[in-house]
């Protein structure tokens, strides 16, 4: 079963409350276990100090409630109201319910009202940004960024490839060879006109 339109912090509340109405012998400062301490000392957990740290563990489950995708936001906040308003006007009204116990578990009530708006209005800033730039186009806002240098890159290097890897064209190889032909032609008659001393 699904517990997200419950109100957590309503479980030490209904605690308080079944204590006060239907065991009224039972006091909130009754320890229930003592905790040896390794300086000599013994520590006396009380009723009360169960119930706060209760209700503080489930105020922790109440934030990420708050924080999840695709919630039920307005439920959520609504039921938190109506305990934060339930918690106060029983702490104000009714003789049974004027301790520090149950001062603190409304305040963390009223600690978990205010933090899902806070969370609220700050999960639709974050994600009204991303909305308004896809509906316009443009970026909402231009970031400055360092774009690094560009680094030279080498020059291509040409691999010398043998002859014999390519198919030789016979009209360039022709033309080639007379081409050298007459080089050596012409350096040969240089070299038989030049006067001998």
């Amino acid at each position: 079963m699904s517990m997200i339109g419950f109100p957590l912090l309503l479980i030490p509340l209904a605690i308080v409350n079944i204590i006060a109405f239907l065991m009224p012998g039972v006091s909130l400062g009754a320890p229930i276990y003592a905790v040896p301490l390794s300086s000599g000392t013994s520590w006396s957990i009380t009723i009360g100090d169960a119930l706060i740290a209760l209700g503080m563990l489930l105020l922790f489950f109440e934030v990420r409630k708050t924080v999840r995708p695709r919630g039920k936001y307005l439920t959520d906040h609504l039921l938190s109201f109506l305990v934060l308003a339930g918690a106060a006007a029983e702490f104000v009204m009714l003789p049974q319910f004027g301790n520090s116990t149950f001062f603190l578990l409304t305040v963390l009530a009223f600690v978990d009202f205010i933090n899902a708006i806070a969370i609220r209005l700050r999960l639709r800033g974050v994600y009204a940004a991303p909305r308004a730039e896809a509906r316009s186009g443009q970026p909402a806002r231009a970031e400055s960024t360092l774009t690094p240098a560009p680094t030279p890159q080498p020059a291509p290097v040409r691999e010398a490839v043998l002859d014999l890897d390519h198919p030789v064209d016979p009209d360039r190889a022709s033309e080639e060879s007379s081409a050298a032909a007459a080089n050596t032609d012409h350096v040969a008659d240089d070299q038989h006109s030049e006067p001998r001393v």
